[in-house]
């Protein structure tokens, strides 16, 4: 199966008074259509300064290199027009927070209805209808009267299926969700992520899922990239991956997380482990691996050169000294 999106080499800095500050180094990933890569990490790894690099949404003082070839194209190499008439049309991109990515002061319908306007040039009746229609595709009930609703007047989950539906009109190849469910209580999150489950193999989409929580990934992923500091630290299926996690940083992730069958109380002190220590700043990650200062088996090579990039077959990578 030919790839949707081959990223290699993607490194992003950002010009300041102090000089280049690197948020991202040398990532390479493919995506295929059908296919859902999950971004994993934590907050400031880089996840979102992916999603903004594919988009061409990063701001004027970033300097990016590598390649990223989208449908063949190299995105790098497009006019400022060329990435304006992708971004909607081919590729859409899903912000953690709805309520702030829709506007308040006017309704649903006519900013479902903008996206048709603008890439199809449907007449607005017609992109009402189909506004109607892609509501109801996401699960909104009462589809046709929540066209003259407002933002304000729906729930968080309603707001996030919105957001879903106005990426989905145009019938993108590729819908980037940065942490779609982050705000969400977990009945509605397992709601919203059974919904891009079902749309990604209903319209063949290529799905690129950004989130801080193993969880989510382990319902929708099919491949991992685990990012900190902005380098690549373990790659694979997810489902290897979350089973046997090869790098010292994805197995502490793992550990992180809280298990039914292991309550607080259980736990050592009565508390949820925790990963000690902090990232680094962006920019200053030291000469060595990012993660050994706080990795419980770093040595000296750890702290003094960047590891080595390991195939383990199957697919799988590290970034690792010792593994």
């Amino acid at each position: 199966m030919s790839s949707l999106l081959e990223v290699r080499d993607l490194s992003v800095a950002y010009r300041t008074r102090q000089g280049l500050l690197p948020v991202l180094l040398q990532l390479s990933f493919s995506l295929s259509a059908g296919q859902t890569l999950g971004l994993v990490g934590e907050s400031g790894s880089g996840k979102s300064q992916i999603a903004l690099a594919l988009m061409g949404l990063l701001p004027k003082n970033a300097e990016v290199q590598g390649s990223m070839q989208f449908e063949q194209r190299e995105l790098l190499a497009l006019q400022p027009a060329e990435r304006r008439a992708l971004r909607g049309a081919r590729m859409g991109l899903i912000f953690q927070d709805p309520m702030t990515s829709l506007n308040p002061h006017l309704t649903i319908g006519l900013q479902l209805a903008e996206v048709l306007e603008q890439h199809r040039g449907a007449t607005r009746r017609a992109a009402l209808v189909e506004a109607g229609q892609m509501l109801d595709a996401v699960r909104i009930p009462e589809a046709t009267r929540r066209l003259k609703a407002y933002p304000h007047e729906l729930s968080g989950g309603q707001r996030q299926r919105v957001m879903i539906a106005m990426m989905l009109l145009a019938r993108p190849a590729l819908l980037i969700a940065d942490e779609p469910t982050t705000a969400l209580d977990v009945t509605v999150q397992a709601e919203i992520l059974k919904l891009l489950a079902g749309l990604k193999r209903e319209m063949s989409l290529a799905l690129l899922m950004i989130s801080h929580d193993l969880g989510v990934m382990t319902d929708i992923a099919d491949t991992l990239l685990v990012l900190y500091a902005g380098r690549a630290m373990e790659q694979g299926p997810a489902g290897e991956v979350l089973a046997s996690p090869l790098h010292p940083y994805t197995q502490a992730l793992l550990a992180c997380r809280p298990r039914l069958d292991a309550p607080l109380y259980l736990a050592e002190g009565g508390r949820l482990p925790s990963i000690a220590g902090a990232p680094p700043r962006a920019g200053q990650p030291g000469p060595g691996c990012p993660f050994a200062p706080r990795c419980g088996e770093a040595e000296s090579a750890c702290r003094s050169s960047l590891p080595p990039r390991r195939g383990h077959g199957h697919g799988r990578v590290t970034d690792c000294h010792r593994r």
